[in-house]
């Protein structure tokens, strides 16, 4: 009987032992898992902070390029030493040139020029912008002739009731006053450009007429103009460009007589040639 007490008793803490030996094993291995787990997460983090990591050196190695560029351009312009622009070189002296030249130009725009190029337009807009008077428009033209300056480019606008005779490419006589005022604007800068576009209105050529089209039309009208402003007025062909846009860029609707009217028109187009002013500026 004493031995089969002490069997039993015997069973049972090797019972008990065995449990609590399981139970100590699944924590553990819940420990592993939990640990295994934060690991991972604890990898994955540390590969997308090195990624956003990577991004920051990326744009950081950027703006130092960015910077050391405008601080080598800023270095050129204020050197002494000679520096190519294109086929001409820009001496110590042209840069004076161009400071004093900067200097009356609206300081306010000179604020946004971030390039050489930018500067330079400005200084062609002010000299054109100084000629472009207000003589231009005779009195009485006021609504036949307007004048916009959009930055460095001017733009004047002429109603073709001022310019041409209905349907035809011949200058009326009247407009000699004005031929010779833009003449006179377009010889003041040598550095300078001029397109000179024909537009008509939708209405298409009559059948048997010597126009074959609107697209004739336009371009006759627009060499007419330069053929003026050349031959009669002494402007270098060399600085007119020539251009017809039949009737499909049109002010307004087509539909109505006033519309068309003011469809029909002759755009003059003042541009800066830069390369022109560089060369003269270096031949001062």
């Amino acid at each position: 009987m004493k031995n089969f007490m002490a069997l039993t008793a015997m069973a049972g803490v090797l019972t008990f032992t065995s449990c609590v030996s399981k139970k100590k094993y699944v924590e553990l291995e819940d420990q592993y898992n939990d640990t295994r787990s934060e690991l991972v997460k604890t990898k994955v983090e540390k590969e997308e902070i090195e990624a956003k990591y990577a991004k920051i050196e990326d744009r950081v190695a950027n703006y130092n390029a960015k910077i050391k560029s405008l601080s080598d351009t800023n270095m050129e312009l204020e050197n002494n030493s000679l520096r190519n622009y294109g086929n001409v070189v820009l001496s110590k002296k042209d840069k004076q040139q161009m400071k004093e030249a900067l200097a009356k130009v609206d300081q306010k725009e000179l604020a946004q020029a971030k390039t050489l190029q930018d500067s330079m337009n400005l200084i062609v807009s002010y000299n054109l912008k100084k000629n472009l008077d207000n003589n231009l428009v005779a009195e009485g033209e006021e609504d036949d002739i307007s004048v916009d300056v959009d930055e460095t480019v001017v733009m004047i606008t002429v109603s073709d009731k001022l310019l041409f005779r209905s349907g035809s490419y011949q200058l009326n006589p009247k407009a000699n006053n004005l031929m010779q005022k833009l003449a006179d604007v377009i010889n003041s800068e040598p550095a300078m450009e001029v397109l000179i576009e024909g537009h008509t209105d939708s209405q298409t050529v009559k059948p048997g007429s010597y126009i074959k089209d609107n697209w004739e039309l336009s371009v006759q009208r627009s060499t007419a103009v330069i053929r003026k402003l050349q031959e009669d007025y002494g402007v270098d062909p060399a600085k007119l460009i020539a251009a017809g846009r039949s009737s499909y860029h049109p002010l307004t609707e087509n539909d109505s007589k006033e519309g068309r009217s003011k469809n029909r028109r002759t755009r003059i187009v003042i541009l800066p040639n830069l390369d022109k002013f560089l060369a003269l500026l270096s031949a001062n």
